[in-house]
């Protein structure tokens, strides 16, 4: 695993990291590109860094809430649901009450999708069988059937 400034990156971070880590320190730990950490400054996720010498410095915090961000886009969640999963709920709403209320929706989602996705499996198994000679013959007999 690699070390740096005291963090370790791999399946447990160690915690006791200086309070004064630059953008690249944090990229790293996570794998993004420091881009992707002023990206999620500009758009709200992250708390705008403190300065220092003109140089974005952060504390801990940031990979507590990044950690949350990773684990979110894991599970498929938007960069808007983050930012609902953060600031969508009254003030003191426990982390458990907003996991559950987004997952239920995404869970709902991906539903959705796997549904859709089994249909298109099925008319690409219907085309593959095609015996049309020209892929007119196949838009007339597409229009005959409808879309069963």
């Amino acid at each position: 695993m690699r070390h740096f400034r005291g963090v370790q990156r791999g399946p447990s971070l160690d915690f006791r990291v200086a309070g004064d880590l630059a953008i690249s320190d944090v990229a790293r730990v996570f794998g993004l590109r420091t881009s992707a950490i002023r990206y999620y400054e500009q758009i709200g996720i992250l708390l705008p860094a403190m300065r220092k010498n003109g140089q974005r410095r952060y504390d801990n915090s940031v990979l507590f809430r990044l950690a949350v961000v990773q684990r979110a886009r894991e599970t498929g969640f938007t960069l808007e649901e983050i930012r609902e999963l953060f600031f969508g709920f009254p003030p003191g709403t426990p982390p458990p009450k907003r996991w559950h209320q987004l997952s239920q929706r995404k869970i709902a989602e991906l539903r959705d999708r796997m549904k859709r996705l089994k249909l298109m499996e099925t008319l690409l198994r219907r085309v593959e069988d095609c015996r049309c000679d020209a892929l007119d013959e196949c838009g007339e007999k597409l229009l005959r059937q409808g879309s069963r």
